[in-house]
């Protein structure tokens, strides 16, 4: 049985600021799937992706791959026979060590399928050979000036007939609806069991550091980093998931010779 998340279910004195330390480490699979409504399809879009989108000999990346379930996932979709390395990146010790053995409990690595995990920030990991790149609730927590050129090195990164999922908490543009998804959400966190003390210091504890955007936004950074087509597949209240597609043909796509160069 998965360790349930009590991180704010007492009173504290100060809120400080979330982060992905031991104590997250131990309850996240708890943690996520009772906050992010949703999380389980977007880590099933992984695997699809996987399936539809690896190519032999490629790398395939989970950038903030916490404890590895996108990892996990892929794994599982990919054909046996042919050679394929998985890779996880994440900036917590904790989140890393835990990943390992998480895998490892899944058979991972096995033959044909090599797996990195790589402690450092996805803002200054080397990306390449990639087939599928995986950014699952990840992107938020990058400062907003720092993400066109994180994904502007995926997409170089990616091969032709590549993709990416992006998965983010977003902000509405219209208010109203703002305010309706952020209420929908509370309801939703106190239907898994977290108390209204819970839910408030949690998101005091998310102010200034998960910094969410519109879906346009979204939609226009990843146009200016040269995927030539994006779309959302998921949506749920505030909470949504973006696949964006690299063309076989990169000859025709002047956007990635715009980007290109140095």
């Amino acid at each position: 049985m998965k360790p349930q998340d009590k991180v704010y279910a007492e009173a504290m004195a100060e809120v400080v600021a979330f982060r992905f330390d031991e104590g997250v480490t131990r309850v996240f699979p708890d943690m996520i799937a009772r906050s992010v409504p949703g999380y389980a399809a977007t880590v099933s879009a992984a695997s699809a992706l996987a399936r539809r989108f690896a190519q032999p000999g490629t790398r395939l990346y989970d950038l903030g791959c916490s404890r590895g379930a996108c990892l996990e996932a892929m794994a599982g979709a990919l054909p046996r026979g042919e050679d394929f390395t998985l890779v996880g990146v994440d900036s917590s010790p904790a989140m890393l060590k835990a990943a390992g053995e998480d895998l490892s409990r899944q058979g991972l690595p096995r033959a044909g399928l090599s797996l990195e995990l790589i402690e450092g920030d996805i803002r200054s990991t080397e990306l390449y050979d990639a087939s599928v790149i995986v950014l699952n609730f990840t992107l938020q927590f990058i400062p907003i000036e720092d993400r066109l050129e994180l994904l502007t090195r995926a997409r170089r990164a990616l091969k032709p007939g590549g993709a990416l999922l992006l998965s983010e908490k977003i902000e509405i543009a219209h208010p109203d609806l703002n305010q309706l998804c952020v209420e929908l959400h509370h309801e939703f966190k106190r239907a898994q069991g977290y108390s209204a003390l819970e839910v408030a210091q949690k998101r005091d504890a998310l102010i200034n550091v998960l910094i969410p955007e519109t879906l346009e936004a979204h939609r226009a950074r990843l146009k200016d980093a040269g995927f030539n087509a994006a779309e959302v597949w998921y949506q749920v209240f505030n909470f949504c998931s973006l696949v964006a597609l690299v063309p076989m043909d990169e000859t025709s796509d002047t956007r990635l010779q715009d980007t290109r160069g140095g």
